[in-house]
């Protein structure tokens, strides 16, 4: 009886949204019996709530490579990232490198791939949302520029690639590998009980988290976020996800206090993916300036306002879920809260292939494209 061909393919995480891409893919590449998957977790961002999302929510093993890299300056993260992850890849000589998303880590894995002549994987492929101030913007374009495939969740991506000069035998519209995730644990979120603890009922609350540097790294813009929660909380409840980088500035700022006088506004600390998806699934709005929260929305069907000049994923606000604000005007801002607050869900539409079955559209090509290659 003829051996079956194991090809050994390593995923690389780094932080919290690469956890909900790379574990749909996991479980596609565990049940097959030509696949050796391996998951590395740089450590760019770690802490317990990042353990609990992998060792308990989202059924990810523990990683087999933990680099441990942890925080430091763009350049500093990148360096050592490539060094260490150069270490494991010499050692287990992978079939193919598997890299997601837009962080440094995707980057630092993606040099290390190609210069070794891995081949390299890109999921997530062709978003960009043309401002290079967003160091994620540079990690697209360059991790783009030298995948040997490309996968992509929207139509936006085809045609960013094609522009680009990007060969289409390489690209794939696979759907979203984040939408996967919560495909799979949708019928789990009823059974969490943190929102009843937090006594919010359905539609009775207003979800927000930031933590863009251009929002939350000045003391200006703070002041002016602060503004928003307070005319939000004018309208409803606010549940306020507090991000690390967020509160160490309200802290440095010195604007925390106002931030508590703040009434009706419930303030979290970072949360596990089904809480936290659980809050945005029966929210009546979410206001953000995360990338990954406007594709949830999109596929829940929740009003979204995101605080940014641009987006990545144009798909989310072509079909009218999310809404871009260029500036944190607050009168602005309340107009459109009391706009989506008044929108209903039913105008809203899914996007091609957000499905749920992307990780197994993807782990079919990949294989087939190693197979010709051996």
């Amino acid at each position: 009886m003829q051996s079956i061909k194991k090809y050994k393919i390593i995923s690389v995480v780094g932080a919290r949204p690469n956890f909900m891409k790379v574990a749909p893919l996991h479980r596609v590449f565990k049940d097959r019996a030509d696949v050796e998957s391996l998951i590395v977790h740089t450590g760019q961002h770690y802490d317990e709530k990042m353990s609990d999302v992998f060792f308990n929510q989202l059924g990810l093993p523990k990683p087999d490579y933990f680099l441990g890299i942890g925080s430091g300056s763009h350049a500093e993260a990148t360096a050592n990232i490539m060094i260490a992850f150069e270490k494991v890849v010499l050692k287990e000589k992978p079939d193919m490198v598997l890299v997601v998303g837009d962080v440094n880590s995707t980057l630092a894995c993606a040099l290390v791939a190609s210069k070794l002549h891995i081949k390299l994987v890109h999921v997530e492929a062709g978003l960009r949302s043309g401002d290079r101030m967003m160091p994620e913007e540079i990690n697209r374009v360059i991790t783009d520029s030298i995948a040997d495939l490309l996968f992509v969740t929207e139509d936006s991506g085809l045609r960013h690639l094609k522009r680009e000069g990007v060969d289409d035998s390489k690209v794939f519209f696979s759907g979203n590998v984040m939408i996967d995730s919560v495909v799979t644990y949708l019928s789990q979120i009823k059974e969490v009980t943190y929102r009843d603890s937090l006594g919010l009922k359905e539609g009775e609350y207003i979800l927000t988290t930031f933590h863009r540097p251009s929002n939350v790294d000045n003391e200006s813009s703070l002041t002016k976020l602060i503004q928003i929660l307070r005319d939000c909380a004018n309208r409803k409840r606010v549940v306020f996800a507090m991000h690390p980088r967020t509160k160490n500035n309200l802290l440095k700022f010195g604007l925390m206090n106002q931030l508590e006088e703040i009434k009706d506004l419930i303030v979290l600390p970072p949360l596990g993916y089904l809480e936290f998806l659980s809050l945005v699934k029966y929210a009546a709005l979410v206001v953000t300036d995360s990338g990954g929260i406007q594709e949830e929305t999109t596929f829940l069907k929740v009003p979204c306002i995101t605080l940014r000049s641009t987006t990545e994923r144009p798909v989310t606000t072509e079909i009218g879920t999310n809404t871009l604000i260029k500036d944190l005007d607050a009168a602005n801002v309340s107009a459109i809260v009391d706009k989506k607050l008044a929108t209903s869900k039913e105008q809203f539409s899914i996007p091609p292939l957000w499905d749920g079955k992307a990780a197994e559209r993807i782990a079919s090509s990949l294989i087939g494209f190693l197979s010709t290659k051996n």
